[in-house]
C-alpha cells in the first residue's frame, strides 16, 4: 500500500509549510526550511508543474532550473488545485480546511459539489464551507506584512478566491509578464510584504493538449522568461519561492476506464466524486455511518479484486488513519464527511469515469489528483534572498 509519501515520514515539506517559513524569514527567524532573512517574500505558484515534469523539460527552463537543488521539493496531496492552493494559503492540510478533492459528495444536501466552480450554489458559501483562516487573514489581524495576491482578472471574485485567498489585496495581471511586473512593483516598496503570484497557463495547456505537447512547452518557455525577469528585477532583500500545487500525467483515451452503471463496482454507491484519477465512492447514509459497514468493506474488496493492480483502494478510515489528509487527530468532521466511504487512487496510467459523464469531460489529456510521485511531488525552488549559497 503506497502510503509512505503521504505520511510525511520522509521529512519532505508540504505546501502548508511554505508561507509560515516565509513569515519566519521576514521576522529574521530561522524556520524548518532555514530560509535566510528577507524584507519581503514572493511565492510563485505554478498550477500543474510537477518536479518530474520540470526535470524532464529542464532544457526549456534554464532560469527556473538555475540553482535548484535536488532536495528542494515539496509534497502536495490531494494533488488537485483546490486542495493544494488552499493548503498553501491556510498553512493547513486538507483534513483541516476541508477541500479534499475537485468534487465532493455533500451528504446534507445530497449532491456532488464542485469545489472549483460550484460555489454559492445551494448554500455552498465560501467562508462557511472553508472555515480555516488564511495566512493572509491572520497577517491582517496581527498587523504583519501586507499580503497581496497577483493573478488574472477571471479569478478576482471567484468562490475559490473567497474561500482560500481571503485577507489579501487582489492585484490583476492578465499575462505572465503582467503578473511579474505587478509583483515587482509591490516588492519595490520599502515596507515588508508577502506576495502570492499565481500562474494558471501550464495547467490549462496540460489538460487540453497534454503536458508532453508542444503547446505545453510553449507555456513553460513563457514561464521561464517570466521567472528570469522576476529574479533579475527583485531587490536584494526579497526572497522568492517557486512551487506548484500538483504535477500531471498524460492519460490517452484508450486508458480511460468507463464503469458501467450495472457494474458490481457501483453496487450500493449513491455518488461518485473526486477526480478521474482519485475517486471517492459514497454509500447511503446508513452504510456510511457505520465504520464496520459490511457494505463499505465489500465495495472496497470488489474494487481491489478488479483494480488492485492499477489502483490503491482504501476505506475512508484507512485513508484518514494513513495521514492522507494530514494528522488524523486534526481531521475535522466536515472534512472527514467529504472523503468517500471508499477511495480509489490510480497508481498506473488510467482514469476512472462513472456513468453519465459527458463525452466532452473525457477530452482532457493531462490528469492529476492521485498519490503517485509524478502528481504529488512539486518543486520548491529558492531564489532571490532565499537562494542557497
Amino acid at each position: 500500500m503506497p502510503t509512505m509519501l503521504l505520511s510525511g515520514a520522509s521529512g519532505r515539506p508540504t505546501l502548508a509549510d511554505v508561507l509560515p517559513n516565509c513569515l519566519d524569514a521576514l521576522q529574521g527567524v530561522e524556520g524548518p526550511l532555514a530560509l535566510p532573512a528577507a524584507r519581503s517574500a514572493v511565492v510563485l505558484l505554478v498550477d500543474g508543474l510537477g518536479a518530474s515534469m520540470l526535470r524532464r523539460r529542464a532544457g526549456h527552463a534554464r532560469h527556473i532550473m538555475s540553482g535548484w537543488a535536488k532536495r528542494d521539493t515539496a509534497f502536495s496531496f490531494p494533488s488537485t488545485t483546490v486542495a493544494g492552493t488552499t493548503s498553501l494559503t491556510t498553512a493547513a492540510p486538507a483534513g483541516v480546511h476541508g477541500l479534499v478533492g475537485y468534487t465532493v459528495y455533500d451528504r446534507a444536501a445530497g449532491i456532488v459539489r464542485n469545489q472549483l466552480h460550484g460555489w454559492d450554489v445551494d448554500g455552498m458559501e465560501p467562508a462557511h464551507w472553508q472555515p480555516a483562516p488564511t495566512v493572509f487573514e491572520r497577517l491582517a489581524a496581527a498587523g504583519g506584512p501586507e499580503p497581496y495576491v497577483v493573478a488574472q482578472s477571471d479569478y478576482t471574485d471567484s468562490g475559490l478566491t473567497r474561500a482560500s485567498l481571503r485577507g489579501a489585496t487582489y492585484v490583476v495581471g492578465e499575462s505572465m509578464a503582467d503578473r511579474v511586473e505587478a509583483t515587482l512593483d509591490l516588492v519595490a516598496a520599502g515596507q515588508p510584504r508577502l506576495v502570492y503570484c499565481y500562474v494558471a497557463e501550464l495547467d490549462q495547456a496540460g489538460h487540453r493538449y497534454g503536458w508532453e505537447s508542444d503547446e505545453w512547452l510553449i507555456r513553460l518557455e513563457e514561464l521561464d522568461a517570466a521567472v528570469g525577469d522576476l529574479v533579475a528585477g527583485l531587490p536584494r532583500d526579497v526572497g522568492l519561492l517557486v512551487t506548484a500545487d500538483h504535477g500531471m500525467l498524460d492519460i490517452p483515451p484508450e486508458r480511460q476506464i468507463l464503469v458501467d452503471e450495472d457494474s458490481p463496482l457501483l453496487d450500493g454507491v449513491v455518488a461518485v466524486a473526486g477526480e478521474p484519477r482519485l475517486r471517492h465512492l459514497a454509500l447511503d447514509d446508513d452504510a456510511s455511518a457505520d465504520p464496520a459497514s459490511r457494505a463499505a468493506h465489500a465495495l472496497a474488496e470488489r474494487w481491489r479484486e478488479s483494480e488492485g493492480k492499477r489502483a490503491t483502494v482504501l476505506l475512508r478510515e484507512e485513508a484518514i488513519a494513513s495521514g492522507w489528509y494530514g494528522d488524523p487527530a486534526l481531521v475535522t468532521p466536515a472534512a472527514a464527511s467529504r472523503v468517500g466511504d471508499v477511495v480509489v487512487a490510480a497508481t498506473k496510467l488510467v482514469t476512472y469515469y462513472p456513468p453519465g459523464v459527458p463525452d466532452r469531460a473525457r477530452l482532457m489529456i493531462g490528469q492529476h489528483g492521485s498519490i503517485t510521485p509524478e502528481e504529488t511531488i512539486v518543486p520548491l525552488i529558492r531564489k532571490g534572498a532565499f537562494a542557497r549559497v
